[in-house]
């Protein structure tokens, strides 16, 4: 499809709805736009879109209809009086939720005759129509890939599958570890800082260092699928020890040391279990906690 002409609608003028839609107008898509408060679509209406009165008029407007609003019951009592509009049309939900809750989506969406692609934006708004910006789809590959044209100027479109979930199950786990990032680098900030250290110059190890660690995962990743742990880079034992170290430089600093305490709990459960000299992958095993139905045979 031309990315110059096809009609897109976009439903919900949050700040990251308001993203896509300038990110849309920008790529000149003709854009038409629906806020329940109307009053924050000026700006685009200003740089050329088109103000529905309705949600209907809205759906009516295009092929392609984005939805980006608080949560998934918003999504519903926006779009339930008027799915019967829906049918033929794609439907893209860019609202934060949880795998569950997409795919009842893409149920509902299915049996009104919508295609549904479920999505996650991997940036803030500022990041919206970056290239170098992820946004993940799941739910219907054909309905990607033919609206790919469309969708990748909002960002690097990543398919991630037929199960309308993966996209809301992606988006939890890549945020928790963007998390754990910021926390270990806040520690390491915090630490190096107390000897006078900026910020700005610790950063720039840091991010060498992430490289490094990035391969690390790739490594730490096929173990993982093979449940193999070689300890052949660095043994749990080891980085026991190490840890300590950590410790103890952040007690003479008076640095906080709930998260790295953290991690050795989790090491030492690893040793505990006869895991030692295992890799540090072999740690999945401490999240990976028994449901209730497993574990409880006679």
């Amino acid at each position: 499809m031309s990315t110059q002409n096809t009609p897109v609608t976009v439903i919900g003028l949050g700040q990251m709805g308001a993203a896509l839609a300038g990110a849309f107008l920008d790529a000149g898509h003709p854009t038409t736009v629906f806020n329940r408060t109307p009053e924050k679509a000026e700006p685009l209406v200003a740089r050329g879109a088109v103000r529905a009165a309705t949600v209907a008029e809205a759906v009516a407007a295009s092929g392609l209809v984005v939805v980006c609003v608080l949560d998934y019951p918003a999504v519903r009592d926006l779009l339930g009086p008027v799915a019967g509009e829906l049918r033929g049309r794609t439907l893209v939900n860019l609202t934060s939720g949880s795998p569950e809750q997409a795919r009842e989506e893409a149920a509902w969406a299915a049996g009104h005759g919508a295609g549904y692609l479920d999505g996650a934006v991997m940036t803030t708004p500022p990041g919206v129509g970056d290239s170098e910006s992820m946004i993940l789809y799941s739910g219907g590959p054909e309905l990607l890939a033919g609206h790919r044209a469309a969708l990748g100027v909002l960002g690097d479109p990543v398919d991630l599958g037929a199960d309308a979930g993966l996209a809301s199950l992606y988006d939890s786990g890549l945020l928790g570890l963007m998390w754990s990032v910021f926390g270990g680098w806040l520690h390491g900030t915090a630490l190096t800082g107390a000897d006078g250290v900026p910020a700005k110059e610790f950063t720039a190890v840091a991010v060498r260092w992430l490289r490094t660690v990035s391969w690390f995962l790739s490594t730490y990743a096929d173990q993982i699928d093979a449940g193999e742990y070689p300890g052949d880079d660095a043994t749990i034992d080891v980085q026991v020890a190490t840890v300590g170290h950590l410790l103890h430089a952040g007690e003479a600093r008076g640095i906080d040391g709930r998260l790295p305490r953290l991690h050795l709990e989790l090491m030492k459960e690893a040793v505990a279990a006869g895991h030692g000299g295992d890799s540090y992958a072999r740690v999945i095993d401490s999240f990976r906690k028994a449901r209730p139905s497993e574990g409880s045979g006679s």
